[in-house]
């Protein structure tokens, strides 16, 4: 390569490592870059959470670390109220920021197929709520078509939901989803996992750093923030209720999922049809489920909505949005089909359940849901990271 070759590369090595070049002229990824060239060498922010002793392995940001360490962050906003650089300084490092752009971007490079999530990516909000309605219409017509236009107002006899849609009718039509969902997140998780595994190579993770992975996933650790005060929202202040909505979702919506498990062993190991009275154990889990749902989203979306701007990216916002909002609309219509059991309003609440829990699961590949997987994959080829020999330089060309 020729001297003046040489000389524009290294001039512009000098300015994203400076923050000289704008962040608008660069790709996401490569702005994650920039800005962890400068945090390597400041490094005051090392013990705030995982990405950035994982940072520090590296001399050097290839598409595959940037990547992996974008699902590490988990945009507490911690080095952003901490860090010197950040804006309105000249160096305008802003990791939170640069990480969820880089996230954006992994839904749709791993997701299968890539047009669902392209999709979803920039209309999520509207695509999500006219699925849910397009589905519930949907299920009500085939109601009314085939009990009459009187079957979506008319009590069914004891309460019994199987009088409106057979159960057999049921399996057939969330089989499928069920089938489609498994294989999108499969295909989603394998093309990412395949990818971070080249960061470090393929080497197996051991049960401790499964261990550590799978504690680290469940207690949200690093929501705690730097200090482990909590996330900031929308100001420079701690907070802990993030971490309380997650789990209070994930908690809601594994009770729920347990409901629907129970459910189905009853039914077919012991011959016991729904609906089920209370205190049966389907409605126990599901009760208490679709309570700690519906608090633990609505939380979420208020908490969202207040984030201070430069936490995140803005383009995403519809797509959490949606998430969210189909969280809720399937809690918040089951609590509702549970009080309405031996009323006329039965079918027509039915069909709207229905329709957000199918939009809910079809959508699940391609948003926040897919990004929770990732993360923990992310979270596993850290701890793999950090029983490697040290000094290890990772990343590079």
């Amino acid at each position: 390569m020729s001297t003046p070759q040489l000389d524009a590369l290294t001039r512009e090595a000098h300015a994203l490592a400076l923050g000289a070049a704008p962040a608008s002229a660069l790709t996401p990824e490569a702005e994650v870059a920039r800005v962890l060239q400068i945090c390597n060498a400041c490094r005051y922010c090392e013990g705030f959470c995982a990405v950035f002793p994982a940072m520090t392995r590296r001399l050097s940001f290839a598409e595959a670390d940037v990547h992996y360490l974008a699902n590490l962050c988990h945009n507490c906003g911690a080095c952003l109220h901490a860090c010197q650089y950040a804006p309105p300084h000249d160096f305008a490092v802003n990791v939170p920021q640069a990480m969820a752009r880089v996230r954006g971007r992994t839904y749709a490079r791993q997701a299968w197929p890539r047009a669902a999530a392209r999709l979803y990516e920039r209309n999520g909000l509207v695509v999500a709520l006219a699925l849910a309605i397009a589905l519930a219409a949907f299920l009500a017509l085939g109601v009314a078509r085939l009990g009459g236009g009187g079957a979506l107002w008319r009590t069914p006899a004891g309460g019994d939901f199987y009088a409106v849609f057979p159960h057999g009718l049921l399996v057939g039509l969330f089989a499928p989803v069920a089938a489609w969902v498994v294989l999108a997140l499969g295909i989603g998780l394998r093309r990412y996992w395949r990818e971070v595994s080249a960061v470090t190579g393929a080497i197996a993770p051991g049960q401790a750093a499964l261990a550590d992975a799978g504690r680290d996933a469940l207690t949200l650790r690093h929501l705690g923030g730097g200090h482990g005060d909590g996330c900031h929202e929308a100001d420079d202040g701690h907070s802990l209720w993030r971490r309380r909505c997650h789990h209070l979702t994930a908690g809601g919506f594994l009770l729920c999922f347990a409901a629907t498990g129970v459910a189905t062993l009853m039914h077919y190991a012991f011959g016991l049809s729904a609906p089920y009275d209370w205190p049966s154990a389907p409605k126990l889990l599901g009760g208490v489920g679709g309570v700690a749902l519906l608090a633990g989203s609505l939380g979420l979306g208020w908490l969202r909505l207040r984030r201070h701007p430069l936490h995140g990216d803005a383009a995403q916002r519809p797509m959490d949005l949606a998430f969210i909002a189909l969280l809720a609309l399937a809690a918040a219509s089951g609590l509702a089909l549970w009080a309405a059991r031996g009323t006329a309003a039965l079918p027509l609440l039915l069909c709207l359940h229905l329709g957000g829990v199918m939009a809910l699961f079809l959508t699940l590949p391609y948003g926040k849901f897919g990004h929770g997987l990732y993360r923990g994959a992310a979270l596993l080829r850290h701890h793999v990271e950090r029983r490697l020999p040290d000094p290890v330089r990772l990343g590079g060309d």
